[in-house]
């Protein structure tokens, strides 16, 4: 028997927990509350992109707004969303998201957290019976003479 490990495809096309569900994963969600910059570089991380990636969202407005442009919405973390939806294959719009983003940044987050975790987690384990067909095989026995010398040179050698 064998073992195949297979990832789980989810048949919906919808998020696992909803914008609010905190409750869910209090840990995420006290992490997310006491250090939200460290939250959001580890989300990234477990995604797969740069950790340092989020800080661009809290430095960024300040940066812009030294230069006078203005920003209302935080692109990384829009990004991040979209790329998760993407991902995941996860219905939902771009409207839906700057809304989000623009208004509930921390759940936002804490439901990407939630949804990376989920999909990491759901691993089935499937044994399978596998067959052996035995190989035709012919053996040849090939008879050989060899000299093995180990002693000095000059030294008689012993036949096998």
């Amino acid at each position: 028997m064998a073992a195949v490990i297979m990832q789980q495809r989810y048949i919906n096309r919808g998020w696992s927990s909803g914008l609010c569900d905190c409750c869910q994963d209090m840990s995420s969600c006290c992490f997310g509350f006491w250090c939200f910059p460290c939250f959001m570089c580890s989300v990234t991380g477990e995604f797969g992109e740069g950790t340092c990636l989020p800080l661009l969202d809290i430095f960024g407005p300040g940066f812009l707004a030294f230069f006078e442009i203005p920003t209302c919405v935080p692109s990384v973390s829009l990004g991040m969303r979209v790329a998760v939806r993407y991902k995941y294959d996860i219905g939902g719009n771009i409207c839906d998201d700057i809304m989000v983003s623009c208004c509930c940044i921390w759940c936002m987050w804490c439901q990407m957290s939630r949804e990376i975790k989920a999909r990491k987690q759901t691993v089935i384990v499937q044994t399978v019976p596998t067959m052996f067909q035995p190989m035709a095989t012919t053996t040849r026995v090939v008879s050989t003479q060899q000299s093995v010398s180990l002693g000095p040179v000059g030294a008689p050698a012993i036949v096998m």
